[in-house]
């Protein structure tokens, strides 16, 4: 196999990391890098002079936006279509009233959280989302809604990132994009990756996927969570029907999928389905962590159709 080119950086509040192989691959992993770290300034709701910032305060009722911000609007809009408002990318004032403003630095232990948290239920979406009143005229690069309605990028703008970036070295040998959780694979090569799965209760990895085409992404509560000015729990992935953070008794979950931006969908939506539904979101595969520590292991369908199951023993630690 080829050597690969390689860059590790700091993007996205984590880590991204791009590799090629295939001809002079330098050149194109400088430029992924370049553009990761463009659209992380140009798609931060934390700059009020990002460019979804100004969508976001635009008074307009019909806005022009760049190719990108309208490929972004329009993924939030198709997640919830697609999960019946369960993931919705609308929800920016909840998200700052809850608390998340700025970057979580020293985020609360995930055992205290759980702790401290009310009592579980799945998460629903609203019959009056803000989504429902996007139309993303992608052709045209022009957003139309209600002054005052915003998006949050999210992670499905890591999806989305990671998936632009594949379109463009899809003709390597092989590549890998990681925007900060979010990954993509691929290359003419088939190139076999291991994706590897932490458990968000101790510094270890759960499972470990062999992908050599498609994206797999991971969703949990456990990086980003603190107390609000109510001394209340919180997180960042909320509950639509009620516009607070989402205890659902699922703590995190991984899906593997065709694209990034698609295993982010089914990520989000496994998690705020809660245990008796995450899984029906991953059917190409994933990992269920639940409040317990332990976790269902959905590996993906192999060649004669069938999917295997496993639950594994908790994993969360004695002491909060």
């Amino acid at each position: 196999m080829a050597p690969e080119s390689s860059a590790t950086f700091a993007c996205f509040g984590g880590t991204c990391t791009v590799l090629a192989s295939g001809g002079a691959a330098a050149a194109p992993v400088a430029d992924a890098r370049r553009r990761l770290l463009e659209w992380h300034r140009r798609f931060s709701r934390f700059d009020r002079a990002s460019e979804l910032s100004r969508l976001n305060a635009d008074p307009r009722e019909v806005v022009p936006v760049t190719a990108t911000l309208a490929r972004l609007a329009r993924a939030v809009v198709a997640a919830g279509e697609r999960t019946g408002g369960l993931v919705d990318g609308t929800l920016l004032p909840e998200i700052e009233a809850a608390g998340y403003r700025g970057d979580i630095r020293l985020p609360l232990p995930l055992p205290l959280t759980l702790r401290l948290a009310p009592a579980r239920k799945p998460a629903a979406g609203r019959a009056d989302a803000a989504w429902r009143r996007f139309d993303v005229d992608l052709e045209r690069s022009r957003i139309r809604r209600p002054p005052g309605l915003a998006l949050d990028s999210g992670g499905l703008a890591k999806g989305l990132f990671a998936d632009l970036l594949a379109e463009e070295l899809a003709s390597r040998a092989s590549f890998a994009v990681e925007c900060a959780g979010d990954v993509r694979v691929g290359g003419e090569a088939r190139r076999s990756r291991r994706v590897e799965v932490a458990s968000p209760f101790r510094a270890r990895p759960l499972h470990g996927f062999e992908l050599a085409d498609g994206g797999v992404a991971t969703s949990g509560i456990g990086r980003r969570s603190w107390l609000d000015d109510r001394g209340r729990p919180a997180h960042h992935l909320l509950d639509p029907s009620t516009g607070r953070p989402a205890f659902t008794g699922v703590v995190q979950a991984t899906a593997i999928a065709p694209t990034a931006l698609e295993a982010e969908l089914r990520a989000k939506a496994a998690l705020l389905a809660g245990p008796a539904d995450a899984a029906g979101w991953l059917p190409d595969g994933g990992l269920v962590v639940f409040d317990d520590g332990s976790h269902q292991l959905l590996e993906p369908p192999s060649a004669n159709g069938r999917e295997s199951l496993h639950r594994g023993a908790g994993d969360r630690p004695r002491t909060a």
